[in-house]
């Protein structure tokens, strides 16, 4: 059983860090294919057995442009930072409808000091948020059962953003209020670093995943998702 990562990925998404800017990027592409993208990829295809056996509805495509691994070109459009590129790799774990349909996602991210794995929706847009309020008011159970037992809230943290008042059309004294009012429905845990480059690492993402697919389960129920 070998690693993916190494302390090479970690030193070359450091420099990455220190010097993003295209000139330094096309010098070092060598480093960043054999360090950090090709490995990803090699986790993501290893990692697809285990995905189907979670849910025969979530994929690991490996393809290097438009599966999981996400680019490491930043969209910089709609930003005030406008360096090119990200300083960290990604994988987001979908859905089979996702291109089609709103969908909860698995997702990882490899970076030197902030490694972590999560699952959810992050933000959602409007007519989905509240489908997922409408959702959770209506079934408060299924949420109790799958985020608030004990071992998922030992293991996992809540998080993304919220309202500081109750949406509209919710009653302020719902048992679940603080989770209707969530613009985020995302849960994880942090990695550390010796996991991330050791050889145990695809044990621990699918032990991590394992214990998050209830919320990926209720959140796909309800927006209408096989899970």
């Amino acid at each position: 059983m070998s690693a993916y990562f190494s302390d090479k990925t970690f030193k070359f998404l450091r420099a990455l860090a220190r010097h993003n800017g295209r000139e330094w990027f096309n010098e070092h592409r060598g480093e960043y294919e054999q360090h950090l993208k090709e490995p990803f990829q090699r986790l993501i295809a290893d990692l697809a057995p285990d995905l189907l056996a979670i849910s025969p509805h979530y994929r690991a495509d490996p393809r290097g442009t438009g599966g999981s691994l996400f680019r490491i070109n930043r969209d910089t459009r709609f930003s005030n930072d406008k360096t090119p590129y990200k300083t960290w790799g990604g994988a987001r774990f979908f859905h089979a409808r996702s291109k089609q349909v709103p969908a909860p996602s698995f997702y990882l991210h490899v970076q030197p000091g902030n490694c972590f794995l999560g699952a959810g929706i992050w933000h959602p847009e409007p007519p989905v948020q509240r489908r997922i309020r409408e959702f959770l008011a209506d079934n408060p159970a299924g949420w109790q059962k799958a985020v608030q037992a004990p071992a998922f809230k030992r293991r996992y943290e809540m998080w993304g953003e919220s309202l500081v008042r109750p949406p509209r059309g919710f009653p302020a004294d719902h048992p679940l209020i603080e989770d209707i009012k969530r613009k985020d429905f995302t849960a994880g845990e942090a990695l550390d670093d010796a996991t991330v480059l050791g050889p145990r690492l695809r044990q621990q993402v699918v032990a991590g995943f394992t214990g998050l697919a209830p919320l990926v389960d209720y959140l796909c129920a309800a927006l209408d998702l096989e899970f």
